[in-house]
């Protein structure tokens, strides 16, 4: 990947998206973009566009347990510059692939660009000679996990909206039987009573 494919405009495209992948800047707007234009899962998305800058402090911890050095090839000078010399996991990897994760979980309909985003970003590591492609792998797998832990993106399940609607309506009360139901055998909404009076109107003791 280090020696195919690098005519100059090709490696320009592949710089720009290696930087976009920098820290997981590019994953922090597209989670801000998503909690612009979809308010109803807003909170969602704000919690999933702080995953990517997590799991790069994940990663360097990481790096820092095994410290492997990144590739030195002869006369092939890496194409791209980074703030540790340690490889194993690549960031790139790990904060992409926690991201799509994470707002594939938000938005299941994203799954496909956001993973091919994901996928796009992982390759540019080997193509730019910054990492062996067991850092990406070994990246991708610990963002997977991440993003499938990150707490607070889920939506409600089927039990719980059944929940929330079953409180939303209220009880329902006796309109013409003891069952609940009417003459006509549907259910009616309970009719309040003023306090202390008698459900049969004042002065009534109940029998005719």
């Amino acid at each position: 990947m280090r020696t195919r494919y690098h005519a100059p405009q090709i490696e320009d495209a592949v710089k720009a998206l290696g930087m976009a992948g920098e820290w997981g800047a590019v994953w922090v707007a597209i989670g801000l973009a998503g909690a612009a234009v979809d308010t109803t899962r807003r909170e969602r998305w704000m919690r999933a566009a702080a995953v990517a800058p997590a799991a790069v402090g994940v990663n360097y911890l990481v790096k820092l347990a095994v410290r492997r050095r990144r590739p030195r090839l002869r006369r092939l000078p890496p194409l791209a510059a980074a703030p540790s010399k340690l490889s194993f996991p690549s960031a790139h990897a790990t904060s992409s692939l926690a991201a799509a994760t994470a707002m594939g979980r938000v938005a299941p309909g994203a799954r496909p660009p956001l993973y091919g985003l994901a996928g796009a970003i992982c390759l540019t590591r080997p193509y730019l000679g910054m990492h062996y492609p067991s850092d990406v792998l070994g990246g991708a797998a610990i963002g997977l996990v991440i993003g499938r832990l990150w707490p607070g993106l889920s939506g409600k399940g089927a039990e719980d909206r059944l929940i929330d609607l079953a409180a939303s309506v209220g009880p329902w009360a006796v309109a013409g039987s003891a069952d609940g139901s009417s003459a006509d055998g549907h259910l009616r909404a309970p009719v309040s009573q003023p306090s202390g009076q008698h459900p049969l109107g004042e002065g009534e003791s109940g029998r005719s």
